[in-house]
């Protein structure tokens, strides 16, 4: 690598414009949006009423450690995306500081996790729709997929908007939650007035009312609620300032995660007791109906939709650039390449807009298990990428320190231990899963996935021998 090559990879305009060909579209205010959005979905507004009837409040001790560590991970993200910010950076720095099959396999499972993601939220966003309307629900998808795909071909700003206000509206009901719970309990107004208290979190059997056991089994749905937090490095190529943006929107991390989840459920847990939560039922709906709000259900009903929706617009955004990435660097088909006048990956994008609506088919044609099966396996194939970035901070770390790479201007505290240790918690997690019988499904994917994997880049790199080589771009 030439001293050149060294100042166009750190100061990332020329080496978005020559190499990459993105437009710097993403503004600050996107960014930090994005970054929000990215670590609310619908684990948090549908999925916790699980966590809290296993754990009660708990819980909230979950999200806190769990985000301690998410933090960690992006840290580590950050300190490469300041080495390098490019577009599709997991595989980039997969290939750069592990060998070129990790890049090919981040990048397919990568692109993977968020083909599958958008299949399932599409489809949950057309099943909320019927709250509201009576038309079929393959009518709702199609239309959801088609505005979506073409807002991400128009421009990477527009996307940027789309995500903006879909985080906004979020954003929005949690800390309106918030703030009725905290009316509640100091005013003492509504139906659960009389009996709020914060003594909820400690009296109705204890902090662990069943066991610091079943609180550990929770950390593995805890974790998958902050799948997607990650994705404010993939926009890291097309970010109009990613030295200054991107380590602020890293920052914000555990203010977010404060807030929003541990924040949110302290709240919800002190204004009604944690026993009448249950699994399948949104926490913020049956904090509505003890409130004596009946319209709660509307509005949550709402939030998960554009949670959905979001989603759904990430999957779209980030496939398009992974395989965009895998065939510059020779491991995916050429056609991939090809971009927009505005700089969108167009053949990308729409291959897995293809997809996305052949699944909504078949998801309604046969939603059996053989289609559970597939879900599952969005949930391991997402923390692989989580994986993929401590290992190579790790080795980036290592060569910076010897001089042989410039250092980071945004140095992850605490590395390598810090990494070390952010990945001995996700073999926990990993561990956790394998033991629970509801969540073991996700891991009999992982080997078939890496068989299939193993297979093409052997054939790959037979057909194409640059496939097995990193070319910094």
């Amino acid at each position: 690598m030439t001293s050149a090559q060294v100042k166009q990879a750190q100061s990332g305009e020329e080496a978005v414009q020559d190499g990459e060909g993105y437009h710097r579209g993403l503004g600050a205010r996107q960014i930090q949006m994005i970054a929000i959005g990215g670590a609310i979905g619908t684990g948090l507004f549908l999925g916790a009423g699980k966590g809290i009837s296993k754990a009660g409040p708990s819980l909230i001790l979950a999200y806190a450690v769990a985000g301690f560590v998410i933090f960690l991970i992006m840290r580590a993200l950050g300190e490469l995306l300041m080495y390098r910010p490019v577009s599709g950076s997991f595989s980039e720095y997969a290939r750069e500081f592990i060998g070129p099959f990790a890049g090919f396999v981040t990048g397919w499972t990568y692109w993977l996790f968020w083909v599958v993601t958008g299949i399932t939220e599409v489809t949950a966003a057309a099943a909320y729709m019927t709250y509201w309307f009576d038309i079929p629900q393959w009518v709702s998808a199609l239309i959801f997929t088609v505005v979506l795909y073409a807002a991400n071909l128009i421009s990477v700003k527009l996307f940027g908007e789309l995500e903006f206000w879909f985080s906004m509206v979020k954003v929005t009901a949690i800390i309106g939650m918030i703030l009725i719970c905290a009316g509640i309990l100091t005013i003492g107004f509504s139906d659960a007035g009389d009996t709020a208290s914060m003594t909820h979190l400690w009296s109705d059997g204890g902090f662990f009312p069943h066991g610091v056991g079943n609180t550990l089994m929770t950390l593995q749905m805890v974790m998958f609620a902050f799948l997607a937090v990650e994705l404010v490095g993939v926009t890291a190529g097309e970010s109009k300032d990613p030295k200054t943006v991107l380590p602020r929107a890293i920052n914000t991390v555990p203010w977010r995660i404060a807030v929003f989840y541990v924040g949110a459920l302290i709240m919800i847990l002190s204004v009604v007791p944690w026993t009448s939560f249950h699994a399948g039922a949104s926490p913020f709906v049956v904090a509505f109906e003890k409130m004596g709000l009946p319209a709660g259900a509307g509005i949550v009903n709402f939030v998960v939709l554009t949670a959905a929706l979001s989603s759904c617009n990430s999957g779209m955004y980030s496939t398009g650039r992974m395989l965009r990435d895998l065939a510059l660097n020779n491991q995916g088909p050429q056609f991939f390449t090809k971009l927009t006048r505005s700089g969108t990956p167009l053949v990308g994008t729409t291959f897995s807009a293809a997809l996305m609506l052949v699944g909504v088919w078949i998801n309604y044609q046969w939603p059996g298990k053989a289609f559970d099966y597939v879900v599952s396996f969005a949930t391991i194939s997402g923390m692989w990428a989580w994986i993929v970035i401590l290992v190579c901070q790790i080795r980036y770390r290592a060569k910076s320190d010897r001089g042989e790479l410039p250092k980071s201007e945004f140095r992850a505290p605490g590395a390598p231990f810090a990494s070390w240790f952010a990945l001995a918690f996700i073999a926990m997690v990993i561990v956790l899963m394998g033991i629970d019988k509801d969540a073991r499904v996700s891991l009999y994917c992982a080997p078939l996935w890496g068989l299939i994997l193993g297979v093409s880049y052997l054939v790959l790199k037979r057909r194409n021998p640059e496939a097995a080589a990193f070319n910094r771009r």
